[in-house]
């Protein structure tokens, strides 16, 4: 074969090479896809805290009870209820009928209120615990009332308690 063939026949096969190849659908079928998911309901309840400050047993609360709210948030699925209770239990160191901090060998006595002028305990049952209207993704903001009683007679120092806080939807 002459070089001049032979570059002719390289030059073809080149090109045969570089041809992008096509592809003929012989005919089509379709179908769906469902496609599905579940919005479930729920809820959740941020930590709040519910700080005292200082007790005074001798002058500033020998005769006046140290009030303090705190503040804590619900945010539920829309299209459950309407309205969620919000219930709160005894603490870590009740003793009927008193809600107690623990300090070191003592208990300071305190109250949980629904309302400002603290009038209604906050329970920890349906009836007992308020209602809160569902207002969807957006948090709602509760407030919590507390009492530590005036005139307890008890060591000086730190008082803790820890109470459960459980939103029922």
């Amino acid at each position: 074969m002459s070089r001049n063939r032979l570059l002719v026949v390289v030059a073809l096969l080149s090109a045969v090479a570089f041809v992008p190849a096509t592809v003929h659908a012989q005919g089509t079928a379709t179908n769906n896809l469902a496609v599905s998911a579940t919005v479930v309901r729920n809820c959740t309840i941020t930590a709040g805290t519910l700080a005292f400050g200082n007790y005074d047993p001798i002058v500033a609360n020998g005769v006046a009870n140290l009030d303090q709210t705190g503040t804590f948030t619900v945010t539920c699925t829309r299209g459950g209820a309407p309205a969620v209770w919000l219930g709160m239990d005894n603490g870590a160191h009740y003793l009927a009928p008193n809600r107690r901090m623990i300090g070191t060998t003592e208990f300071l006595n305190y109250a949980l209120y629904q309302d400002a002028a603290r009038t209604v305990a906050w329970g920890n049952t349906s009836g007992t615990s308020p209602v809160v209207t569902q207002n969807g993704r957006n948090p709602v903001t509760v407030t919590v009332y507390g009492r530590v009683p005036a005139a307890q007679d008890v060591l000086a120092g730190g008082y803790t308690d820890t109470v459960v806080m459980t939103v029922n939807f």
